[in-house]
């Protein structure tokens, strides 16, 4: 005969048979036992986190050490070299990163340059084409000052290929301005470039729905028609930075400028033989002409240079950093949440 559905007396004796259920202690031994199981994981991620960053960081250290080694410095530093010609290097566009040539870099090495006792001289090797007129003012603005805490030693400014704008404004502060006949000399003027697309857009069906707050924000936009009153504006700026670049020319050159031809500070570029004839150069000559003059064959070169190398190394050691910032935050996120579970 089925004994289904079980009777109250057989569901007694099944549940006499089960195994006994945890106690309320048993419990609380079982949770600490979970719990030290929990952070002990959470202290091994812990260490993990560590000791990846440190394996990341001996990695930077390693390749900063060979960025290094492949970069050139500035070897102007010894004094035992004994007497020399003191290179600086202007080469390259003039900008505010350290990829370019930049007044923090360059005003270091001219400084060393001078202070050195060993150097006879101290030669500006230029060939750019220019660039911020910021960073060549300050340039040129530190060179005055160094000329005259250096009284007795000379300054040569020796142009390659180009030594136009920026470049040219660095030049007018040497003593002495050195070309070949060939150099493409001069282009003392400011340009700030602008187009207009706002046809271009029409045509392709593209609306400008820029917004300001300020009447002249969207001064001299690409796609806006120019503002007879904007236009002014900025052709007062770009003057007043001519005229400074003009007054540094003057200055710098003083009676040597054999013309007063407006064309000189028109924006225009000559070649050595005519820059010299103009009175923007003083010679035809190099950098060797020059030590046969100076009677010395040492030529050192102060310049602090950097490889693209070094920029590699700084975006990786941000990256590094983000990371490891990134991954800590996350975990101690994870384990604030788990608390407030």
């Amino acid at each position: 005969m089925s004994d289904w559905p079980p009777k109250p007396q057989n569901e007694t004796q099944n549940t006499s048979q089960n195994p006994q259920q945890p106690t309320g202690n048993e419990w609380k031994l079982l949770e600490k036992a979970v719990l030290a199981s929990v952070e002990e994981q959470r202290r091994a991620r812990r260490w993990g986190i560590f000791f990846k960053f440190l394996t990341f960081s001996y990695l930077l250290f390693i390749l900063v050490a060979l960025g290094k080694s492949c970069s050139t410095a500035a070897t102007g530093d010894a004094g035992a070299a004994g007497s020399h010609i003191a290179v600086v290097d202007i080469i390259g566009t003039i900008a505010a990163d350290k990829q370019s040539v930049n007044s923090t870099d360059t005003i270091r090495s001219l400084k060393k340059a001078f202070e050195n006792k060993q150097s006879q001289a101290v030669v500006l090797n230029i060939n750019s084409p220019g660039g911020s007129p910021v960073q060549s003012d300050e340039i040129w603005q530190e060179i005055q000052y160094l000329k005259k805490m250096h009284a007795g030693k000379k300054l040569y400014a020796v142009i390659g290929d180009t030594g136009a704008s920026g470049a040219y404004y660095i030049a007018s502060a040497a003593d002495e301005i050195i070309v070949n006949p060939s150099s493409l000399v001069g282009s003392i003027g400011v340009i700030m470039p602008n187009y207009g697309v706002n046809g271009l857009l029409q045509k392709l069906g593209v609306e400008d729905r820029t917004m300001t707050s300020g009447a002249n924000k969207a001064l001299l936009s690409m796609t806006q028609p120019v503002d007879p009153a904007q236009k002014a504006h900025v052709q007062a700026v770009l003057d007043n930075v001519h005229e400074h670049f003009i007054n540094a020319v003057k200055q710098g050159r003083g009676k040597k400028l054999k013309s007063n031809d407006p064309a000189i500070f028109s924006g225009l570029f000559w070649t050595g033989d005519q820059a010299v004839k103009l009175g923007i150069a003083d010679r035809i000559g190099s950098l060797n002409t020059l030590k046969r003059e100076l009677k010395t064959e040492k030529a050192i070169n102060y310049t602090i240079e950097y490889s693209p190398f070094d920029s590699v190394l700084d975006r990786m050691g941000a990256s590094v950093g983000q990371g490891f910032a990134a991954s800590l935050s996350q975990q101690i996120q994870s384990e604030n949440n788990a608390k407030l579970q």
